[in-house]
């Protein structure tokens, strides 16, 4: 992985987009970020980013394949298999929690996301931490 980590974000909520797009790009300085606003035809699109992605944010409510399903899905590429998927969600009860953790994510944030702490968080996930951040 490069210094300048290329990122892939699903997100179905325009305003999350445009808030996530500032902290990415402006923020943090990445200038490999690729942003979908569904999972329609999800593997081929992620298989043809250039170049794949050394971290993935997933909102876990998305259509027509949810957050589960594009974890499932990014799991069974080989080129992303050490790639650390990250569930981006609002429902953060204890059982929602131990599902994504059982279910293989790498970590979890909750939304909305706190822009103040959010650069700390993925620089330390992109370190190889794991971070279960349910709240600020």
């Amino acid at each position: 992985m490069s210094e300048y980590p290329s990122v892939l974000y699903v997100e179905d909520d325009p305003k999350s987009r445009e808030i996530m797009q500032l902290l990415l790009v402006r923020a943090m300085g990445l200038s490999n970020v690729a942003i979908f606003d569904d999972s329609e035809n999800f593997l081929s699109r992620v298989q043809a980013l250039d170049p794949l992605p050394d971290i993935v944010l997933l909102d876990i409510h998305v259509h027509p394949h949810n957050g589960y399903e594009m974890l499932q899905m990014l799991r069974g590429l080989e080129s992303l298999e050490a790639v650390p998927i990250i569930a981006l969600t609002a429902s953060v009860m204890n059982e929602e929690i131990a599902e994504l953790r059982t279910s293989g994510f790498h970590s979890v944030i909750s939304k909305p996301i706190n822009q103040d702490v959010f650069p700390d968080i993925l620089r330390r996930i992109l370190r190889g931490e794991s971070i279960w951040r349910v709240s600020y």
